[in-house]
């Protein structure tokens, strides 16, 4: 499961939050938009992780669902579903919860990042023809390499301590349980 983790959550959360930080860029509302989408890093694992507990609460059929997700499945005529009790999914759920938290910091530093990019860089680029994916291949990325891994290696070792989001949401229970868990 740490693996899976260790794989997954980096490659996920620096990936939404680059394509975030370059669609929001010198938009109109950047500022509320971006702040949305760091919300989540202010606040604790734990409070993260019951807020999605409450997100994936499973009732039986025949009551009314008080999870977000499973009332959406009913509205679309579908069972409820026990996202935290069925293994393999059940990590990809837990994951989903950290990818949100860290999303955020990763497209707060990428912005950054971009913003940083000389103008000079961005110019000649244009005049040689330059535009829409291949200023982002050509110019955004390489100009902004460091920044990806800084944001690669942070991610990375928040991830290796995941212990508060699966100690929270099943307790390392049902094939859940990462090295953090483990160790205590």
């Amino acid at each position: 499961n740490t693996v899976v983790w260790m794989v997954l959550v980096p490659v996920l959360a620096l990936g939404l939050g680059l394509i975030y930080a370059v669609v929001v860029d010198r938009t109109r509302g950047e500022a509320i938009s971006k702040g949305l989408i760091f919300l989540p890093m202010a606040i604790s694992m734990v409070a993260s992780s019951i807020i999605w507990k409450f997100v994936y609460e499973y009732r039986d059929v025949q009551f009314n669902q008080i999870g977000l997700l499973n009332q959406v499945l009913v509205w679309l005529g579908l069972d409820p579903y026990q996202f935290l009790l069925n293994p393999p999914l059940n990590t990809i759920f837990l994951i989903v919860v950290m990818i949100w938290i860290q999303t955020g910091f990763a497209m707060t530093v990428l912005s950054a990042a971009i913003k940083a990019i000389p103008d000079d860089i961005i110019e000649a680029a244009r005049l040689d023809g330059v535009t829409g994916m291949g200023m982002f291949r050509y110019v955004t990325v390489p100009s902004i390499r460091p920044a990806i891994l800084v944001v690669w290696v942070t991610i990375t070792m928040t991830t290796l301590k995941a212990f508060d989001i699966v100690r929270t949401m099943t307790g390392g229970n049902f094939e859940t349980s990462v090295v953090a868990n483990e160790f205590y």
